[in-house]
Protein backbone atom coordinates (compact mmCIF):
# COMPACT_ATOMS: atom_id res chain seq x y z
CA UNK A 1 0.00 0.00 0.00
CA UNK A 2 1.08 3.55 -0.60
CA UNK A 3 0.55 6.38 1.89
CA UNK A 4 -1.23 9.59 0.88
CA UNK A 5 1.16 11.60 -1.29
CA UNK A 6 -0.21 15.11 -0.76
CA UNK A 7 -1.62 17.27 2.04
CA UNK A 8 -3.32 20.03 0.09
CA UNK A 9 -6.38 19.63 2.34
CA UNK A 10 -4.40 21.40 5.12
CA UNK A 11 -3.98 24.60 3.09
CA UNK A 12 -7.64 25.69 3.33
CA UNK A 13 -7.43 25.29 7.12
CA UNK A 14 -4.48 27.70 7.22
CA UNK A 15 -6.22 30.22 4.99
CA UNK A 16 -9.46 29.97 6.99
CA UNK A 17 -7.64 30.58 10.27
CA UNK A 18 -6.58 34.06 9.16
CA UNK A 19 -10.21 35.11 8.65
CA UNK A 20 -11.68 33.37 11.71
CA UNK A 21 -10.27 35.42 14.61
CA UNK A 22 -12.62 36.33 17.43
CA UNK A 23 -11.67 37.94 20.74
CA UNK A 24 -13.80 35.48 22.71
CA UNK A 25 -12.55 32.20 24.15
CA UNK A 26 -12.70 29.41 21.58
CA UNK A 27 -14.10 25.88 21.64
CA UNK A 28 -10.97 23.70 21.71
CA UNK A 29 -9.31 20.59 23.12
CA UNK A 30 -6.23 18.40 23.01
CA UNK A 31 -6.10 14.72 23.95
CA UNK A 32 -4.07 11.53 23.98
CA UNK A 33 -5.90 8.28 23.21
CA UNK A 34 -4.76 4.67 23.18
CA UNK A 35 -6.51 2.63 20.50
CA UNK A 36 -6.80 -1.17 20.37
CA UNK A 37 -8.57 -3.05 17.58
CA UNK A 38 -9.06 -6.66 16.64
CA UNK A 39 -7.54 -7.78 13.34
CA UNK A 40 -10.15 -9.41 11.10
CA UNK A 41 -7.55 -11.17 8.95
CA UNK A 42 -5.98 -14.60 9.39
CA UNK A 43 -2.81 -13.53 11.21
CA UNK A 44 -1.37 -17.04 11.81
CA UNK A 45 1.54 -16.54 14.18
CA UNK A 46 1.00 -12.78 14.52
CA UNK A 47 -1.04 -10.99 17.18
CA UNK A 48 -4.80 -10.81 16.74
CA UNK A 49 -4.98 -7.29 18.25
CA UNK A 50 -3.13 -4.15 17.17
CA UNK A 51 -2.74 -0.98 19.24
CA UNK A 52 -1.60 2.58 18.61
CA UNK A 53 -1.15 5.85 20.49
CA UNK A 54 -3.23 8.64 18.92
CA UNK A 55 -2.68 12.34 19.78
CA UNK A 56 -5.79 14.38 18.95
CA UNK A 57 -6.75 18.03 18.53
CA UNK A 58 -10.20 19.62 18.70
CA UNK A 59 -11.42 23.01 17.49
CA UNK A 60 -14.82 24.35 16.48
CA UNK A 61 -14.70 27.59 14.51
CA UNK A 62 -16.98 29.51 12.20
CA UNK A 63 -15.20 28.36 9.06
CA UNK A 64 -13.54 25.04 9.90
CA UNK A 65 -13.28 22.41 12.61
CA UNK A 66 -10.97 19.70 13.93
CA UNK A 67 -12.54 16.74 15.71
CA UNK A 68 -9.89 14.20 16.70
CA UNK A 69 -9.26 12.08 13.61
CA UNK A 70 -11.32 14.36 11.38
CA UNK A 71 -11.07 17.93 10.11
CA UNK A 72 -13.22 19.93 7.76
CA UNK A 73 -14.01 23.20 6.02
CA UNK A 74 -17.60 24.42 6.17
CA UNK A 75 -19.04 25.02 2.72
CA UNK A 76 -22.45 25.90 4.14
CA UNK A 77 -23.00 26.47 7.85
CA UNK A 78 -25.94 28.78 8.54
CA UNK A 79 -26.82 28.76 12.27
CA UNK A 80 -30.48 29.26 11.34
CA UNK A 81 -30.51 26.15 9.16
CA UNK A 82 -30.68 22.48 10.10
CA UNK A 83 -28.30 21.69 7.23
CA UNK A 84 -24.52 21.87 7.02
CA UNK A 85 -22.15 20.94 4.18
CA UNK A 86 -18.39 20.42 4.62
CA UNK A 87 -15.27 19.32 2.80
CA UNK A 88 -13.58 16.85 5.15
CA UNK A 89 -10.45 14.77 5.69
CA UNK A 90 -10.31 11.80 8.07
CA UNK A 91 -7.71 9.33 9.31
CA UNK A 92 -8.66 5.71 8.64
CA UNK A 93 -6.84 2.84 10.35
CA UNK A 94 -5.96 -0.31 8.42
CA UNK A 95 -5.69 -2.98 11.09
CA UNK A 96 -2.93 -5.43 10.27
CA UNK A 97 -0.23 -6.86 12.60
CA UNK A 98 2.10 -4.11 13.82
CA UNK A 99 5.19 -6.02 12.66
CA UNK A 100 4.20 -5.37 9.03
CA UNK A 101 2.62 -1.92 9.40
CA UNK A 102 5.77 0.01 8.55
CA UNK A 103 6.42 -1.85 5.30
CA UNK A 104 2.74 -1.73 4.20
CA UNK A 105 2.10 1.86 5.36
CA UNK A 106 -1.52 0.94 5.80
CA UNK A 107 -3.19 3.85 7.62
CA UNK A 108 -4.74 6.40 5.29
CA UNK A 109 -6.17 9.89 5.14
CA UNK A 110 -9.39 9.95 3.13
CA UNK A 111 -10.86 13.14 1.72
CA UNK A 112 -14.37 13.96 0.57
CA UNK A 113 -17.61 15.76 1.38
CA UNK A 114 -20.17 15.56 4.17
CA UNK A 115 -23.80 16.67 4.44
CA UNK A 116 -25.04 17.02 8.02
CA UNK A 117 -28.67 17.38 9.13
CA UNK A 118 -29.95 18.16 12.64
CA UNK A 119 -33.34 16.63 13.42
CA UNK A 120 -33.28 18.43 16.80
CA UNK A 121 -30.79 19.30 19.54
CA UNK A 122 -29.95 15.62 20.15
CA UNK A 123 -30.36 13.70 16.88
CA UNK A 124 -28.27 14.13 13.71
CA UNK A 125 -27.79 12.39 10.38
CA UNK A 126 -24.75 12.51 8.07
CA UNK A 127 -24.00 11.38 4.53
CA UNK A 128 -20.38 11.27 3.34
CA UNK A 129 -18.66 10.53 0.04
CA UNK A 130 -14.97 9.70 0.51
CA UNK A 131 -11.93 8.58 -1.46
CA UNK A 132 -8.34 7.65 -0.74
CA UNK A 133 -5.42 8.97 -2.80
CA UNK A 134 -5.91 6.21 -5.39
CA UNK A 135 -9.59 7.11 -5.95
CA UNK A 136 -10.96 4.03 -4.24
CA UNK A 137 -14.33 5.16 -2.97
CA UNK A 138 -16.57 4.58 -0.02
CA UNK A 139 -19.59 6.41 1.38
CA UNK A 140 -21.00 6.60 4.91
CA UNK A 141 -24.60 6.92 6.07
CA UNK A 142 -24.77 7.71 9.78
CA UNK A 143 -27.36 8.52 12.42
CA UNK A 144 -26.25 9.65 15.89
CA UNK A 145 -27.49 11.19 19.10
CA UNK A 146 -26.02 12.91 22.14
CA UNK A 147 -26.91 12.79 25.84
CA UNK A 148 -25.55 14.63 28.87
CA UNK A 149 -25.93 12.92 32.26
CA UNK A 150 -24.30 15.27 34.74
CA UNK A 151 -20.55 15.08 34.14
CA UNK A 152 -20.95 12.25 31.64
CA UNK A 153 -21.58 12.78 27.90
CA UNK A 154 -22.62 9.87 25.67
CA UNK A 155 -22.78 9.84 21.85
CA UNK A 156 -24.01 6.59 20.25
CA UNK A 157 -24.14 6.24 16.45
CA UNK A 158 -24.93 3.72 13.73
CA UNK A 159 -23.07 3.86 10.38
CA UNK A 160 -23.59 1.94 7.17
CA UNK A 161 -20.60 2.12 4.82
CA UNK A 162 -20.77 1.34 1.12
CA UNK A 163 -17.37 0.33 -0.34
CA UNK A 164 -16.81 0.04 -4.06
CA UNK A 165 -15.09 -3.03 -5.49
CA UNK A 166 -11.68 -1.33 -5.74
CA UNK A 167 -11.84 -0.22 -2.09
CA UNK A 168 -12.92 -3.66 -0.88
CA UNK A 169 -10.26 -5.39 -2.97
CA UNK A 170 -7.51 -3.08 -1.71
CA UNK A 171 -8.27 -3.11 2.01
CA UNK A 172 -9.87 -6.52 2.57
CA UNK A 173 -8.43 -8.75 -0.17
CA UNK A 174 -5.04 -6.96 -0.45
CA UNK A 175 -5.27 -7.33 -4.20
CA UNK A 176 -1.69 -6.22 -4.91
CA UNK A 177 -0.41 -9.21 -2.91
CA UNK A 178 -3.04 -11.88 -3.40
CA UNK A 179 -4.26 -10.91 -6.92
CA UNK A 180 -7.78 -11.49 -5.58
CA UNK A 181 -10.53 -9.07 -6.61
CA UNK A 182 -13.77 -8.91 -4.66
CA UNK A 183 -17.04 -7.08 -5.25
CA UNK A 184 -18.46 -4.03 -3.51
CA UNK A 185 -20.27 -4.33 -0.18
CA UNK A 186 -21.95 -2.59 2.74
CA UNK A 187 -20.69 -3.03 6.29
CA UNK A 188 -22.29 -1.70 9.48
CA UNK A 189 -20.73 -0.14 12.60
CA UNK A 190 -22.27 0.55 15.99
CA UNK A 191 -20.24 3.10 17.99
CA UNK A 192 -20.40 4.71 21.43
CA UNK A 193 -18.32 7.74 22.44
CA UNK A 194 -18.07 8.87 26.07
CA UNK A 195 -16.55 11.91 27.78
CA UNK A 196 -16.42 12.39 31.56
CA UNK A 197 -15.51 15.63 33.32
CA UNK A 198 -13.05 14.89 36.14
CA UNK A 199 -12.30 18.45 37.23
CA UNK A 200 -11.91 21.86 35.62
CA UNK A 201 -10.42 21.28 32.13
CA UNK A 202 -9.55 17.58 32.59
CA UNK A 203 -11.73 14.91 30.96
CA UNK A 204 -11.55 11.15 30.63
CA UNK A 205 -12.35 9.88 27.13
CA UNK A 206 -13.56 6.56 25.83
CA UNK A 207 -14.93 5.10 22.63
CA UNK A 208 -15.86 1.62 21.45
CA UNK A 209 -17.32 0.17 18.28
CA UNK A 210 -18.14 -3.11 16.60
CA UNK A 211 -18.22 -3.53 12.80
CA UNK A 212 -19.93 -6.30 10.85
CA UNK A 213 -18.22 -6.93 7.52
CA UNK A 214 -20.15 -7.44 4.31
CA UNK A 215 -20.19 -10.83 2.57
CA UNK A 216 -17.68 -9.84 -0.12
CA UNK A 217 -15.07 -8.78 2.45
CA UNK A 218 -15.78 -11.67 4.82
CA UNK A 219 -15.44 -14.29 2.07
CA UNK A 220 -12.08 -12.99 0.81
CA UNK A 221 -9.04 -15.24 1.20
CA UNK A 222 -7.41 -13.29 4.04
CA UNK A 223 -10.38 -12.38 6.24
CA UNK A 224 -11.09 -14.71 9.15
CA UNK A 225 -13.59 -12.83 11.35
CA UNK A 226 -16.81 -11.18 10.27
CA UNK A 227 -16.88 -8.86 13.30
CA UNK A 228 -14.19 -6.37 14.23
CA UNK A 229 -14.00 -4.53 17.58
CA UNK A 230 -12.28 -1.27 18.46
CA UNK A 231 -11.64 0.58 21.74
CA UNK A 232 -10.19 4.05 22.49
CA UNK A 233 -9.20 5.12 26.02
CA UNK A 234 -7.49 8.32 27.07
CA UNK A 235 -7.71 11.78 28.56
CA UNK A 236 -7.86 15.32 27.29
CA UNK A 237 -8.02 19.01 28.13
CA UNK A 238 -11.09 20.93 26.94
CA UNK A 239 -13.13 24.02 27.78
CA UNK A 240 -14.60 23.74 31.26
CA UNK A 241 -18.26 22.87 30.69
CA UNK A 242 -19.44 24.42 33.96
CA UNK A 243 -18.17 27.86 32.90
CA UNK A 244 -19.39 30.16 30.18
CA UNK A 245 -16.77 30.98 27.60
CA UNK A 246 -14.99 34.27 28.20
CA UNK A 247 -16.27 37.08 25.95
CA UNK A 248 -12.71 38.40 25.71
CA UNK A 249 -9.26 36.86 26.22
CA UNK A 250 -5.92 38.59 26.69
CA UNK A 251 -3.82 36.88 24.01
CA UNK A 252 -3.83 38.02 20.40
CA UNK A 253 -3.10 36.48 16.98
CA UNK A 254 0.50 36.31 15.86
CA UNK A 255 2.73 35.62 12.90
CA UNK A 256 6.03 33.86 13.48
CA UNK A 257 8.81 33.59 10.89
CA UNK A 258 11.74 31.29 11.65
CA UNK A 259 14.87 29.95 10.02
CA UNK A 260 16.58 26.78 11.15
CA UNK A 261 19.40 24.33 10.65
CA UNK A 262 19.17 20.56 10.71
CA UNK A 263 21.01 18.47 13.28
CA UNK A 264 21.45 14.69 13.52
CA UNK A 265 21.38 15.04 17.34
CA UNK A 266 18.38 13.73 19.25
CA UNK A 267 16.21 15.91 21.47
CA UNK A 268 17.96 14.93 24.69
CA UNK A 269 21.39 15.86 23.34
CA UNK A 270 20.08 19.17 22.00
CA UNK A 271 18.68 20.21 25.38
CA UNK A 272 21.98 19.18 27.00
CA UNK A 273 23.75 21.55 24.58
CA UNK A 274 25.52 18.61 22.95
CA UNK A 275 24.48 19.42 19.39
CA UNK A 276 26.05 17.95 16.29
CA UNK A 277 26.12 19.99 13.09
CA UNK A 278 24.59 18.56 9.92
CA UNK A 279 27.52 18.10 7.53
CA UNK A 280 25.39 19.17 4.55
CA UNK A 281 23.97 22.27 6.28
CA UNK A 282 20.34 21.50 5.41
CA UNK A 283 18.01 24.38 6.35
CA UNK A 284 14.34 25.35 6.60
CA UNK A 285 12.29 28.53 6.75
CA UNK A 286 8.84 28.52 8.37
CA UNK A 287 5.83 30.78 8.74
CA UNK A 288 3.30 30.09 11.52
CA UNK A 289 0.04 31.78 12.41
CA UNK A 290 -1.22 31.72 16.00
CA UNK A 291 -4.99 31.68 16.51
CA UNK A 292 -5.88 32.44 20.19
CA UNK A 293 -7.96 29.79 21.96
CA UNK A 294 -7.83 30.71 25.64
CA UNK A 295 -5.58 32.45 28.17
CA UNK A 296 -5.84 29.98 31.05
CA UNK A 297 -5.84 26.28 31.91
CA UNK A 298 -6.96 25.04 35.36
CA UNK A 299 -7.08 28.72 36.31
CA UNK A 300 -3.35 29.01 35.57
CA UNK A 301 -2.25 31.77 33.14
CA UNK A 302 -1.37 29.98 29.89
CA UNK A 303 -1.79 31.48 26.44
CA UNK A 304 -3.01 28.68 24.19
CA UNK A 305 -3.18 28.87 20.38
CA UNK A 306 -4.13 26.83 17.37
CA UNK A 307 -1.10 27.23 15.12
CA UNK A 308 -1.04 26.16 11.46
CA UNK A 309 2.25 26.57 9.62
CA UNK A 310 4.01 26.27 6.27
CA UNK A 311 7.63 25.16 6.19
CA UNK A 312 10.00 25.34 3.23
CA UNK A 313 12.96 22.95 3.28
CA UNK A 314 15.69 24.34 1.08
CA UNK A 315 17.45 22.23 -1.53
CA UNK A 316 21.04 21.16 -0.92
CA UNK A 317 23.58 18.81 -2.47
CA UNK A 318 21.77 15.84 -0.88
CA UNK A 319 18.09 16.84 -1.16
CA UNK A 320 15.63 18.69 -3.32
CA UNK A 321 13.38 21.35 -1.81
CA UNK A 322 10.19 20.22 -0.08
CA UNK A 323 7.16 21.67 1.68
CA UNK A 324 5.98 20.74 5.15
CA UNK A 325 2.48 21.44 6.49
CA UNK A 326 1.95 21.69 10.24
CA UNK A 327 -1.14 21.96 12.43
CA UNK A 328 -0.64 22.10 16.20
CA UNK A 329 -1.86 23.49 19.51
CA UNK A 330 0.71 25.58 21.37
CA UNK A 331 0.84 26.88 24.95
CA UNK A 332 2.98 29.77 26.27
CA UNK A 333 3.87 30.58 29.86
CA UNK A 334 5.11 34.15 30.45
CA UNK A 335 7.25 35.32 33.38
CA UNK A 336 9.27 38.43 34.34
CA UNK A 337 13.02 38.17 35.02
CA UNK A 338 13.57 41.11 34.84
CA UNK A 339 12.08 41.44 31.34
CA UNK A 340 9.24 39.32 29.92
CA UNK A 341 10.30 35.81 28.87
CA UNK A 342 8.18 32.92 27.62
CA UNK A 343 8.42 29.15 27.45
CA UNK A 344 6.34 27.52 24.74
CA UNK A 345 5.41 23.98 23.74
CA UNK A 346 3.35 22.74 20.78
CA UNK A 347 1.88 19.34 19.94
CA UNK A 348 0.36 18.47 16.57
CA UNK A 349 0.93 16.78 13.25
CA UNK A 350 3.29 17.41 10.35
CA UNK A 351 3.08 16.30 6.73
CA UNK A 352 5.97 16.70 4.29
CA UNK A 353 5.69 16.11 0.56
CA UNK A 354 9.29 14.83 0.17
CA UNK A 355 11.28 13.19 2.96
CA UNK A 356 14.29 15.31 3.88
CA UNK A 357 17.85 13.97 3.91
CA UNK A 358 18.27 14.28 7.68
CA UNK A 359 15.14 12.20 8.25
CA UNK A 360 15.55 9.74 5.38
CA UNK A 361 19.15 8.98 6.30
CA UNK A 362 18.15 8.03 9.86
CA UNK A 363 15.32 5.82 8.58
CA UNK A 364 17.71 4.06 6.19
CA UNK A 365 20.18 3.39 9.02
CA UNK A 366 17.41 1.89 11.17
CA UNK A 367 15.80 -0.09 8.34
CA UNK A 368 12.46 1.77 8.37
CA UNK A 369 10.25 2.92 5.54
CA UNK A 370 9.95 6.70 6.20
CA UNK A 371 6.57 8.32 6.84
CA UNK A 372 5.40 11.59 5.29
CA UNK A 373 2.95 12.11 8.17
CA UNK A 374 4.47 12.41 11.64
CA UNK A 375 3.86 13.80 15.09
CA UNK A 376 5.05 17.39 15.52
CA UNK A 377 6.58 19.04 18.59
CA UNK A 378 7.85 22.57 19.04
CA UNK A 379 9.74 23.81 22.10
CA UNK A 380 10.49 27.52 22.29
CA UNK A 381 12.02 30.19 24.51
CA UNK A 382 11.78 33.88 23.68
CA UNK A 383 12.11 37.39 25.06
CA UNK A 384 9.94 40.48 24.60
CA UNK A 385 11.71 43.13 22.52
CA UNK A 386 9.79 46.01 24.10
CA UNK A 387 10.98 45.10 27.59
CA UNK A 388 14.49 44.25 26.43
CA UNK A 389 15.10 47.61 24.72
CA UNK A 390 12.72 49.72 26.84
CA UNK A 391 10.58 50.49 23.80
CA UNK A 392 6.87 50.45 24.67
CA UNK A 393 5.69 50.26 21.07
CA UNK A 394 7.73 47.06 20.58
CA UNK A 395 5.77 45.23 23.28
CA UNK A 396 4.04 43.01 20.69
CA UNK A 397 7.34 41.67 19.29
CA UNK A 398 9.35 38.68 20.47
CA UNK A 399 12.57 36.97 19.38
CA UNK A 400 13.70 33.56 20.42
CA UNK A 401 14.79 29.98 19.81
CA UNK A 402 12.63 26.99 18.92
CA UNK A 403 13.23 23.31 18.28
CA UNK A 404 11.31 22.07 15.22
CA UNK A 405 10.77 18.34 15.77
CA UNK A 406 9.13 15.55 13.72
CA UNK A 407 8.91 12.04 15.16
CA UNK A 408 6.72 8.96 15.36
CA UNK A 409 6.33 8.30 19.10
CA UNK A 410 8.81 5.43 19.48
CA UNK A 411 7.05 2.87 17.23
CA UNK A 412 3.79 3.35 19.21
CA UNK A 413 1.80 5.04 16.42
CA UNK A 414 0.70 3.18 13.31
CA UNK A 415 -0.60 6.38 11.68
CA UNK A 416 2.95 7.78 11.79
CA UNK A 417 4.53 4.71 10.21
CA UNK A 418 5.28 2.61 13.32
CA UNK A 419 8.86 3.92 13.38
CA UNK A 420 11.32 5.37 15.88
CA UNK A 421 13.20 8.56 15.10
CA UNK A 422 12.61 11.62 12.97
CA UNK A 423 14.29 14.98 12.49
CA UNK A 424 15.32 18.05 14.49
CA UNK A 425 16.02 21.63 13.45
CA UNK A 426 17.38 24.37 15.68
CA UNK A 427 15.64 27.60 14.66
CA UNK A 428 15.64 31.28 15.54
CA UNK A 429 12.47 33.31 15.05
CA UNK A 430 10.75 36.66 15.15
CA UNK A 431 7.13 36.76 16.35
CA UNK A 432 4.71 39.65 15.84
CA UNK A 433 1.40 39.91 17.71
CA UNK A 434 -1.48 41.85 16.15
Amino acid sequence: MKRLQHASFILPLIVAAFSAYSEEEQDWGIAAMYRSASIPFDTSSHDSIVSTLVPMMFFAGDHFYIDGLEGGLFLFNDENSQWRASAIARMRFVDIPKSVQNSFEGDRIDIGGQIHYNFNDNWQAEVEFMTDDEFQFHSNYRISTHYELGNLELSPSLTFRYKDADFNSEYYAFKTLTKESISSGIDASLRLKARYLVTSNLYLLGETSVTRLDNAAYNSQLVEDRYQGEVFLGFGFFNEKRKQRKPSISNHPYLRIAHGWATPSNMGDIFNFDREKDEYNNQLTSLFYGHPLTDELFGFPLDIYLTPGLVHHWSSEVQSSSTEYVLAIKAYYTFDWPTQWRFGMAEGMSYIDNITYIEGNEMDEKGYTPSNLMNYLDFSFDVNLGDLFKQKNWGNMWVGYSLHHRSSIFEKASQFGRIKGGSNYNTIYFQYEF
